[in-house]
């Protein structure tokens, strides 16, 4: 059972802890990964919840090592806030990550001394970290694989247990499913999520994530035959009657990012908020 505060290995020099903010949203909380031994390498240092920082400082302590540079998957306020905590903590380190411009959604004390690009490449104590641009969860979402494992560190782009949230405009539908493809482009042996358990079985997680996606979207076109003309309420209760109506709230955030894709593919339209095919 994971358990927020206790440094687990998972893989030989991959390490990680659990933040204490589980929600509907974060499952059993936000997973900060510090990778390797001795020059370590923070990997979404999480929310700025003291004591998580303080379990990510006792961690670095408690493996004898330093901390090398910081890296971030995205500028969501569960996973990047760390970083500025961990600059005042530790004077100098390199935080590196994209920025965005601020929806509502993003952490506004990111604050990288280096941006990021896709296949930057970062020694790990003598193993490779290489960045892949996933856009989709959020337009400046990256996934990391070290090679040496194939362990893919995805963020907020694949969760253990649950799908994922896609908010618009910052979130896009069809980029999510064109990067949930790119990942099996890379030679994966495990993923390891931004919220639940490491995945040892990826090719089928990410190939049964693509499969959701294109059912969802199946059940929301039928949803604008069963409800022509209807608005987010209306819709969101025929395309996810599968889900307990607590979830509708957050459900019809991405069925908005559904609805976007089908407009811009000129399959749906809308007027003042009322959605019909064309």
């Amino acid at each position: 059972m994971m358990q927020a505060g206790v440094l687990e290995t998972i893989l030989p020099g991959i390490h990680r802890l659990v933040a204490p903010n589980p929600s509907v949203l974060t499952g059993p909380g936000t997973n900060t990964y510090l990778l390797g031994n001795k020059s370590i390498t923070v990997l979404d240092p999480g929310p700025d919840i003291p004591e998580h920082i303080e379990a990510i400082v006792a961690a670095i302590e408690g493996l004898g090592g330093e901390i090398e540079r910081v890296v971030t998957t995205h500028t969501h306020p569960d996973h990047s806030p760390g970083a500025a905590e961990l600059q005042l903590r530790f004077p100098g380190v390199a935080v590196i990550g994209a920025s965005i411009a601020d929806d509502g959604h993003q952490d506004p004390r990111f604050a990288p001394t280096s941006g990021l690009a896709h296949d930057d490449c970062f020694d790990v104590e003598g193993r490779i970290l290489r960045a892949i641009h996933t856009p989709g969860h959020v337009a400046n979402h990256y996934c990391f694989i070290e090679e040496s494992s194939g362990c893919v560190f995805t963020g907020d782009h694949i969760m253990q247990g649950s799908t994922v949230v896609i908010i618009p405009p910052a979130g896009d539908m069809a980029d999510y499913v064109d990067s949930l493809r790119l990942l099996l482009d890379y030679p994966m042996r495990y993923l390891a999520p931004g919220h639940g358990s490491l995945i040892d079985t990826p090719h089928a997680e990410v190939e049964g994530l693509v499969a959701h996606r294109q059912g969802r979207e199946a059940k929301i076109v039928a949803a604008l035959n069963e409800v022509p003309k209807g608005d987010l309420d209306d819709l969101v209760a025929v395309a996810y009657r599968d889900v307990d109506v607590s979830i509708h709230p957050i459900a019809k955030l991405s069925l908005s990012a559904h609805l976007l894709k089908l407009e811009k593919e000129s399959r749906a339209t809308q007027n003042q908020g009322q959605w019909e095919l064309i």
